[in-house]
């Protein structure tokens, strides 16, 4: 067996993985006919699609299975960001203090998946909007801007973000 028929196998059998999770959590329901029906249309879907949800360039890349236990500690990090956030964006529109501006900046991130939930995250913040994400370039716009300079931009609104998803997807 071939290298290339192995990672195929490889991206199907993850595919498959993935869509079963939705599945189950779509559902809500671990009755044996549901996660048999889950199984099967997962593997069907996977068979049909497996090249859209992982590319062959992602072999070498060791994000396609992150570290469950860090993305647990993410959710409470980013609620905890957004809850915070709220309060600040309520104070500044209260005072009338509002600095808007379009910063860019760029991340270190590698994974495709990554930097995707990063400018999710941004964009779930109170103040900002992720406007484009173009490969590691990302352009936001920042309701209450304290700097316009990139470098500095991008550690307050990137935070700990970046931190915990290089974490997370290695």
């Amino acid at each position: 067996m071939n290298v290339f028929l192995k990672w195929k196998i490889v991206r199907i059998i993850l595919t498959s993985l993935y869509l079963m999770v939705g599945w189950i959590l779509f559902t809500g329901s671990l009755a044996l006919f549901s996660l048999f029906l889950g199984g099967m249309f997962s593997f069907l879907v996977a068979l049909l699609t497996y090249s859209i949800f992982i590319e062959e360039k992602e072999a070498a890349r060791r994000s396609l299975l992150p570290h469950i236990y860090l993305i647990v500690i993410y959710i409470f990090v980013l609620l905890f960001k957004i809850y915070l956030a709220s309060f600040k964006m309520v104070f500044s529109v209260m005072k009338g203090n509002i600095n808007p501006r379009i910063v860019h900046f760029r991340t270190r991130l590698k994974s495709d998946v990554a930097r995707v939930i990063l400018a999710n995250s941004i964009s779930l913040t109170p103040g900002t909007i992720t406007l484009d994400l173009d490969e590691d370039h990302l352009i936001v716009h920042w309701l209450n801007a304290k700097t316009t300079h990139s470098h500095f931009a991008s550690s307050l609104i990137k935070g700990h973000f970046e931190m915990w998803l290089r974490k997370i997807w290695i």
